[in-house]
């Protein structure tokens, strides 16, 4: 068997949100189209693992979907009627720009098994790690609403039963996602056992989450860490303060496992982030947490596929990832990689610099 597990299904991709556009909801002025998180990006993933055979050298599973009694250990009850409300009926919108079509509960609920059936198994040792091809993403959603394109939880709501389940105790969790990982934050603020790390660039959205003075509350204090990196930042920023905090703290924390809210929208193809990353960078920070997992948890790592809107480039950054994870030499070739990488101020900026290591030195005085 092999040492990565992926866990896919086609019903993730049937997620239908209307035709919106980037916005959260039709207007008078805006012409229909397709919305931006679009089942394309992430069926492109899966194409190009089958085109350049990397998918053979993984271990495939399509998991159930998530029960009811999986998900009430995260969101509300209320919350969880309405959504399945809307979906007999004509649609709805979970929250704030979280709409959905008929048919979205489904796809909804098999999204969030992906996330419970990689965790599972890597927890349980069945593999060393895992990539988990989530839609509709969870990162934004809250307990008793969606954000974001996010209608569920999937990494709270599969850290919440590995751990009621009594198969991991500490975990971490982190996200890159280029928007901050406020549905992880508010599911863990308080908790001692569950570390959460979003690095993210600042007041994209949501707009009034994902300072680094949010540090968690009560026995979680010290237990979430932010890092809101200004825009334009690239290659270097993001190297930067990965080496110098987000790392040292995952490894500080002593996790049984690590989970990765990927969201490849820090990519400098995308619509709705505005940094400047490369297929390298995601594979690099890849093999960094992968490290730090094999000096703390016997490698188990999880990684949960979240936003990313460049159909064309997120299957590049994807692919780099999941042959990071695999440790395979089945690669492609990404046309543009150098190219960014090329680009101008990529290089750490001394206002970069400056933010990090004042972040660096209060997390150090903080967690002392």
């Amino acid at each position: 068997m092999s040492s990565t597990g992926f866990y896919w299904h086609e019903r993730c991709f049937w997620h239908d949100q209307g035709a919106i556009g980037v916005f959260s909801a039709p207007g008078e002025f805006l012409q229909p189209q397709a919305a931006s998180e679009s089942p394309e990006s992430k069926r492109r993933l899966k194409n190009i693992l089958e085109v350049s055979g990397l998918i053979d050298e993984l271990h495939v599973v399509k998991p159930p979907a998530a029960t009811l009694s999986d998900l009430k250990r995260f969101h509300t009850p209320c919350y969880l009627d309405e959504l399945q409300a809307g979906d007999n009926a004509q649609g709805g919108n979970g929250g704030d720009c979280a709409p959905y079509m008929p048919g979205s509960w489904a796809a909804a609920t098999r999204s969030a098994g992906l996330a419970i059936a990689a965790v599972e198994a890597v927890a349980l040792g069945e593999v060393a790690n895992a990539y988990a091809l989530c839609r509709p993403p969870g990162h934004h959603a809250e307990a008793d609403q969606g954000r974001g394109f996010c209608l569920l939880g999937n990494i709270p709501v599969a850290v919440l039963r590995a751990r009621a389940l009594g198969q991991v105790k500490r975990v971490a969790i982190l996200d890159w996602d280029v928007h901050h990982g406020n549905g992880q934050q508010a599911a863990f603020y308080h908790d001692p056992d569950v570390f959460t790390v979003s690095i993210h660039q600042a007041a994209n959205y949501p707009l009034e989450t994902g300072g680094f003075d949010e540090q968690g509350e009560g026995a979680g204090i010290g237990a979430n860490l932010n890092l809101p990196l200004p825009p334009g930042c690239g290659l270097g920023a993001y190297a930067y303060a990965m080496e110098m905090l987000v790392l040292p703290a995952l490894e500080a924390f002593a996790p049984d496992l690590i989970v990765v809210a990927c969201g490849y929208d820090a990519c400098a193809k995308d619509p709705l982030g505005k940094m400047l990353l490369n297929s390298q960078a995601f594979a690099t920070m890849t093999a960094h947490v992968m490290a730090v997992a094999e000096r703390c948890c016997s490698g188990k790592l999880v990684v949960v596929h979240e936003g990313g809107y460049s159909e064309g480039y997120v299957p590049l950054c994807g692919h780099a990832v999941i042959q990071t994870l695999a440790g395979s030499h089945t690669a492609v070739v990404d046309p543009q990689n150098d190219e960014i990488a090329a680009w101008g101020y990529q290089a750490l900026q001394p206002h970069q610099q400056a933010l990090i290591d004042g972040w660096q030195q209060q997390w150090e005085q903080m967690t002392r």
